[in-house]
């Protein structure tokens, strides 16, 4: 006699039970979104006592509504160019430097006169990294030329370099030209100041043996976070290939795992100090755990975030320095979210900036909670 097969499933109505998560970063509430108001037609000067801030061009949108978000009532002057109230301790994500209007100068000679007289600065001259800011170089050159001569004609102290002021405690003064004959003129302490390369451009030098622009982003990074691998230190290199940044971190005397299933570049493969795992970054898990966790791969940013996540968790690394891709138009978000992932997962004193060499990304560099 024939059996009866057994009525199949309908796996249609067959729906799981959802799952009770913490505030995971999909749900994690944001700030009211503030839109960017339109470009002004003419620069209006800030009045004194006003901060000004200047970003990378293009992205106006993410620090005006960055400050916006901290109440600071920001305002859009120009290209690259937004003021506020004074930031207090924020440090704002999106921009590159800042500091508070003292007055605002026609001439080299009222610029030198609104600085600091007879006080020990580091004079940097600026104007906005926009096509019409980087065509006035020559005229920051010569105020700056300017202002120097007419600061030694009267005695007055100068520092070497921006790292001089700030092991002095001393101070920088800012001249930023909006235009031939527009300057805004003011002063940060160099250990207060949000960067402490004029107009917030740290250029690095790229190598011949670089095989990529990442080497400069990691130098760079390495500067702003203040701390870097030392001789003997294990670093772990998540998405290596080529190698621009684990050849960085092997010249500063370090040893690396490079993790990515592409190919290092011939010489980094077969070097002493390099261990190749050619695995994905997501996979990998550490034969011990690391002194630093470094990671520049091009993937979605809190997929990122997760996996930068699980290394504090399972305390594989003690700290942090990653790239963060924005390509999406929500950033602001999704950094909040990738911070929020971060700190859940264990890392402590998350910073993020959008450094000089990074284009649509942002550098985030933490370490992990004791």
């Amino acid at each position: 006699m024939r059996q009866r097969r057994p009525a199949q499933k309908d796996r249609r109505s067959w729906k799981p039970l959802p799952a009770k998560r913490p505030n995971t970063p999909e749900r994690l509430e944001v700030p009211k979104r503030v839109r960017l108001p339109p470009m002004p037609t003419h620069v209006v000067p800030p009045e004194p006592g006003t901060w000004v801030w200047t970003c990378r061009a293009g992205f106006e949108a993410q620090l005006f509504e960055e400050l916006a978000w901290l109440e600071l009532r920001p305002t859009l002057v120009s290209h690259a160019i937004i003021t506020s109230l004074p930031p207090g301790d924020a440090r704002p994500t999106f921009a590159r430097t800042g500091f508070c209007v003292d007055a605002v100068a026609e001439s080299p000679r009222a610029a030198f006169e609104a600085l600091p007289q007879g006080e020990a600065l580091k004079l940097q001259v600026w104007s906005p990294d926009t096509d019409a800011g980087n065509a006035r170089a020559a005229a920051c050159s010569a105020w700056d030329d300017t202002i120097s001569a007419l600061r030694a004609e009267a005695g007055f102290p100068d520092v070497a370099t921006p790292w001089k002021a700030w092991e002095a405690g001393a101070w920088l003064g800012q001249v930023c030209l909006l235009g031939d004959r527009v300057a805004l003129v003011g002063k940060v302490r160099a250990r207060d100041a949000h960067s402490l390369s004029a107009g917030g451009r740290a250029r690095m030098k790229r190598t011949g043996e670089a095989p990529s622009r990442a080497a400069m982003k990691l130098d760079e990074a390495l500067e702003w976070y203040g701390v870097s691998p030392g001789t003997g230190d294990v670093c772990v290199d998540l998405g290596s290939a080529p190698g621009g940044w684990t050849r960085r971190l092997v010249e500063r005397g370090a040893r690396v795992w490079s993790v990515d299933p592409a190919k290092l570049a011939p010489d980094l493969a077969s070097h002493g100090k390099v261990r190749h795992f050619t695995t994905s970054a997501f996979e990998f898990a550490p034969p011990e755990p690391a002194d630093w966790l470094f990671c520049d791969m091009a993937w979605r940013p809190l997929e990122v975030a997760q996996l930068l996540a699980k290394w504090a968790r399972n305390r594989w690394a003690t700290q942090l320095v990653s790239n963060i891709k924005l390509p999406m138009k929500d950033k602001l978000p999704t950094l909040a979210r990738v911070r929020h992932t971060l700190e859940e997962g264990g890392w402590t004193r998350v910073q993020m900036r959008q450094l000089y060499h990074d284009r649509d990304e942002i550098t985030v560099s933490a370490r992990r909670r004791v």
